[in-house]
């Protein structure tokens, strides 16, 4: 089952197929007298992927408002053919990220059945004690995990537990757990007592990791709690890890930082210590922006994959990070940005992979400073988008995904399918 049809993608191909083949010979003969097999990148970079939220395709929000945009998905069914749309035309994208109890149905089988018929597989888990839902009897409104009433823990502990529980028959091997517990105001929590409560009820959960499973917490320096955070930076998320067991890993969220951090040292240090768990990719200006990957800081990460490949090269012991978009589109259309930003997590990837290793391992054992940086930002520069486009041409996707997605009238297609959203409510997908 295909969502965009395959003389569309023939079509668009056949407009750039020339232009392709010289710039990939051309690169070729480039990153040639530098050592590097192209070939040998391309085929990296084929072998990779990036997971789509669910919640992604939708159209997102602010805190004050949200512009519902056409075609919006109704449900997790067509969510995950808008999820289909990205992985034929990228080949970058084969699973996507579920949230519960947004993407809960009735009949799981039907759920795995369509996966299956679109080609898409399930990544992790995430679970949601971070607002109240219909029916649910006790409120998070002061916390949830790390919640003064045990009760309203344990509901939460159940919630995550049921997560497991739905991913095991879909396929996904890992959870993802994110809280927005914390305080607003100096006073209102006791530090000391609320992580003890976070950690009693995580440990809880990591009872009902099957064998081959693995848990993320996710760190977030603020929002919604302004004053303070439960797990509020990586630190925090580092003794979480090593508290809980060897199952559990720490998730980094390129957004989910103070100002000015250092998350490639970060993302060192977790990868030495083995507790980096996988990243959530975004971009941001001012704060935890969800912007399309790559759209602000593409330098960050590209540094970001340097370490992430510096690692993987080395054969480092039990490193397999999950890794997964987690973004916002506010203006544009949600299926173009997931697009977009897919191809500039593969982009970091393949400039990683051409760094001199050798020559930057010298530079840096022999203090030259200059000559370190400079090899990283050889690398940098170089234009890796014909690696890219070959990779997805050879796997039977598109040279240019978005004007191959424009060219196939997908969203006009939903958009007379499926009912309009009105109104301009606030916040989240």
């Amino acid at each position: 089952m295909t969502m965009i049809s395959k003389s569309v993608v023939d079509a668009s191909n056949d407009k750039a197929l020339a232009a392709l083949k010289a710039d990939y010979a051309h690169l070729g003969e480039v990153l040639s007298r530098r050592g590097i097999d192209i070939d040998w990148v391309k085929n990296k970079v084929a072998a990779y992927g990036v997971a789509v939220p669910s919640w992604g395709v939708g159209t997102g929000g602010t805190r004050f408002a949200r512009f519902p945009g056409q075609g919006e998905p109704r449900h997790i069914f067509d969510k995950m053919e808008d999820c289909a749309v990205i992985q034929e035309l990228t080949r970058a994208t084969p699973t996507v990220s579920l949230h519960i109890p947004w993407d809960k149905v009735a009949d799981i089988s039907e759920l795995k059945q369509k996966g299956d018929d679109l080609g898409l597989g399930f990544d992790a888990m995430n679970s949601n004690t971070f607002q109240d839902q219909p029916q649910q009897r006790l409120s998070y409104k002061y916390g949830s995990l790390s919640h003064a009433d045990r009760a309203t823990r344990q509901q939460a502990v159940d919630h995550n537990i049921e997560c497991i529980e739905i991913g095991q028959q879909l396929g996904s091997k890992a959870l993802t757990v994110w809280i927005g517990d914390g305080s607003n105001f100096p006073g209102q929590s006791n530090f000391t007592r609320a992580f003890e409560r976070y950690l009693e009820a995580m440990k809880s959960v990591y009872k009902h990791l099957p064998d081959d499973w693995r848990i993320f917490s996710e760190h977030k320096m603020y929002e919604p709690a302004f004053y303070s955070t439960v797990v509020q930076d990586w630190g925090s998320n580092y003794l979480i890890a090593t508290e809980l067991g060897p199952k559990a890993y720490c998730l980094v969220d390129l957004g989910h930082h103070a100002p000015n951090v250092n998350i490639e040292m970060i993302v060192a240090r977790l990868i030495q210590f083995r507790k980096l768990g996988g990243f959530h990719f975004n971009d941001s200006k001012y704060g935890d922006d969800d912007l399309d990957t790559g759209s602000i800081d593409p330098y960050r990460l590209f540094l970001v994959f340097n370490e992430l490949a510096d690692a993987e090269l080395s054969n480092v012991e039990g490193f397999n990070p999950a890794h997964m978009l987690d973004q916002s589109h506010n203006v544009t259309d949600p299926i173009e940005s997931l697009m977009t930003s897919a191809m500039e997590v593969c982009r970091a990837y393949a400039q990683a992979l051409i760094v001199d290793r050798k020559a930057l391992s010298e530079y840096q054992e022999g203090g030259d400073a200059l000559l370190a940086y400079e090899t990283l930002k050889r690398a940098f520069r170089t234009d890796v988008g014909p690696i890219l486009a070959m990779a997805r041409l050879e796997q039977g996707g598109a040279i240019n995904p978005v004007a191959a997605y424009r060219a196939s009238g997908y969203r006009k297609k939903v958009g007379d399918e499926r009912p309009a959203v009105t109104g301009s409510g606030g916040g989240i997908v």
